[in-house]
């Protein structure tokens, strides 16, 4: 296979006669180069990726996919026998494959030697020999016709060797094994790993942009892409229409890209802006089942009761806000800044909403504004800011979204006054003393720990700790719905709320999601349940930081014996909190549809367990004497891993606007 940088840039010096030199460029063929004044070169290539390469030949600028060889070797891309779980090769130095399912919605890394219920692509039973990075690949001697410069790069064979799939430089082509092509599809970049699955109804491809996609094999019709941060642990599931799911902070890995003519910037907007049409996991659960997309969306629809509408993208656009001044990096002395924005309403709808961040948390201004006009205005508003360096954000919402953050720096040059150490308020909740068919463990003894263990920070890192703890018969919905209005009153700008849920989760036929109390009752869900909206309520409403720690990914069980599966999907409703204009960290046991484990011997859930150990100090790798949420982050998701042996994959999310900052002190 080609390396990264295998198409360099060939530079000659002295007018082209002097000595050659090649360049770092890219993986793939390189389409575009453009000299710049320094002596550097910009260039674009069809990975896709673009970078800058300066006049001493060092590349300095790149954005592209991963540089991973692994990640495009055929041999390395798995597929299982319906086509649901797909492994890629992400950590060849520790042997370890990175596996997605699409019936679990998990990414979780397995040692390759070890039974993955996955196979590589089938090379042989046909007689096609010369495929690999081959202009001319040969089917029993016979050149299978590609156009001229197509370059065949990988192969998959149907498991009943009656048909074969070629990968090359600008299609997936599938021939029948006399070499008459079926059907022939344009893919979104070049092809690096092509499988078939074992059932022979699926090709799936992985490509040079990162993403692998599922076709129907009948006609070559796309069904489904997945996207795979370069962190491993983000991801996000789509089909052709945009219907969506993702893991928590998956949802801004892709979006829609709007033109706004050839003389304006285009617009790009994640997909979490549209997410109250598009988020549709239940969608996703019936394509694999159905292979067509109308189809799976007839019987969502039928199953949730929802409507879903063909609607124009452009109507449906969040406005678009920049900050004009002060300038990104400021100097100020003055506690009041007066902020000079533009809106722009590419929808043509009204503004009704501007809300005003400081360090990802709500300011102190009138957080409702209502803007008649939709054309693009400039505008203004004070601002008290604390005396410190901060980070200012705008927000502004149409009925159908909100905008993307506009956001900037300010260092503060005034008078230095006294740190004041934070309060922090904590609500605990933990429910094990469910019905006898879906009763927990460990999950009361989970919120005791977290409470125990963060009322110690008293007089640490926190000048008060309160805390509030619900466990099993004490947790019912008013008490628990009590608990979330007493943190939203009592946490002032300066202090930190947290919230800790353990027990188990639901989500109803629509898609929405509840906690489920102690005295819940299966047939009156929205009376005896917590709506995931009263959590949305309080982070949104509470001025100070947010921590939100869910333990809540509980499944398989049966409904109090009423013979209905308990699901609780935790994705959307870590996204809905994440989301800069709810500005939450979040905190999840598990990933999707993953089980969250909880064992005798570690006395808590894994979760709990790996939480605990990082709050005691384990999560301070770096010794420095606070544990952040970045590092607890990492300690949580690598310490689960191997107490479950790979079975559970935490995740945690964190807005944009919000940087990493401390939530505990070493003991």
């Amino acid at each position: 296979m080609l390396r990264p940088g295998a198409n360099p840039i060939v530079r000659w010096g002295d007018g082209g006669c002097g000595r050659r030199a090649e360049l770092p460029g890219a993986l793939t063929t390189i389409l575009a180069l453009r000299s710049l004044r320094d002596g550097g070169i910009a260039f674009a290539a069809g990975d896709p990726a673009i970078g800058i390469v300066n006049r001493q030949g060092e590349r300095t600028l790149f954005f592209g996919p991963p540089d991973s060889e692994e990640m495009l070797t055929p041999n390395k891309f798995l597929v299982s026998s319906n086509g649901m779980r797909v492994c890629l090769t992400d950590q060849p130095a520790k042997d370890a494959t990175t596996c997605f399912s699409v019936a679990d919605r998990s990414l979780a890394s397995v040692v390759t030697n070890r039974e993955t219920n996955t196979r590589p692509p089938l090379t042989e039973g046909v007689a096609i020999t010369d495929w690999e990075l081959s202009y001319t690949p040969k089917l029993k001697g016979k050149v299978v016709p590609l156009q001229q410069y197509e370059r065949s790069r990988c192969l998959a064979i149907t498991p009943n060797r009656q048909q074969f799939l070629l990968g090359t430089e600008w299609f997936l082509r599938l021939f029948d094994r006399t070499g008459v092509e079926k059907w022939v599809v344009v893919g979104p970049s070049i092809p690096g790993a092509v499988n078939i699955s074992g059932d022979g109804r699926l090709a799936i491809a992985a490509f040079s942009d990162g993403t692998a996609r599922w076709y129907r094999i009948e006609d070559g019709r796309e069904l489904l892409a997945l996207y795979v941060g370069q962190d491993w642990k983000r991801w996000v599931l789509w089909t052709p229409s945009g219907y969506y799911d993702a893991s928590p902070g998956g949802e801004d890995l892709i979006g829609w890209h709007m033109n706004n003519g050839r003389d304006a910037a285009a617009d790009f907007f994640p997909v979490s802006r549209f997410r109250a049409t598009y988020y549709r996991p239940d969608i996703i659960g019936h394509l694999m089942g159905t292979l067509d997309e109308v189809e799976a969306t007839r019987l969502a629809d039928a199953e949730t009761g929802r409507k879903s509408r063909e609607r124009e993208l452009a109507k449906m656009a969040p406005p678009v806000v920049t900050l004009q001044s002060p300038a990104d990096g400021a100097e100020v002395k003055s506690r009041e800044v007066i902020l000079h924005y533009e809106v722009r309403a590419p929808s043509g709808e009204p503004l009704t909403l501007v809300r005003v961040l400081i360090d990802g948390r709500p300011a102190d201004v009138p957080r409702s504004l209502t803007i008649e006009t939709a054309s693009t205005a400039s505008r203004e508003m004070r601002v008290s800011i604390p005396a410190r360096d901060c980070e200012v954000s705008l927000i502004v919402e149409n009925r159908f979204a909100a905008s993307e953050p506009a956001t900037l720096r300010l260092k503060w040059r005034g008078e230095q006054l006294a740190a004041t150490q934070s309060r922090l308020f904590v609500l605990a909740i933990g429910i094990s003393k469910y019905p006898e068919a879906f009763r927990l463990q460990w999950a009361a003894k989970d919120a005791e720990d977290f409470a125990m263990a963060m009322q110690r920070q008293k007089g640490l890192l926190y000048r008060d700790v309160q805390v509030k703890l619900l466990t099993d018969e004490r947790a019912t919905r008013d008490a628990i719905l009590d608990g979330l209005e007493w943190v939203e009153k009592n946490t002032a700008q300066n202090d930190i709320g947290m919230l800790f849920l353990s027990g188990h989760g639901w989500n109803d036929a629509g898609g929405s999601y509840y906690f489920i109390p102690a005295n819940f009752e299966a047939d009156r869900l929205r009376r005896t349940a917590v709506a995931s909206a009263e959590m949305q309520k309080t982070v949104q409403s509470i001025m100070g930081k947010v921590v939100v720690f869910l333990d809540t990914c509980y499944s398989g069980n049966v409904l109090g014996g009423q013979g209905r599966e308990l699901r609780g999907d935790i994705n959307g409703v870590a996204n809905e909190l994440v989301s800069a204009e709810n500005g939450a960290v979040v905190f999840t046991a598990s990933s999707g549809r993953q089980v969250a484990l909880e064992r005798t011997e570690w006395g808590n859930g894994a979760f709990t367990k790996a939480l605990m150990e990082g709050l005691s100090g384990k999560a301070d790798m770096m010794n420095r004497g606070r544990i952040t949420v970045n590092a607890l982050d990492y300690y949580i998701s690598e310490r689960v891993r191997e107490l479950t042996d790979n079975q559970q994959t935490p995740t945690t999310a964190k807005p944009k606007t919000i940087a990493d900052f401390s939530i505990a002190i070493r003991r």
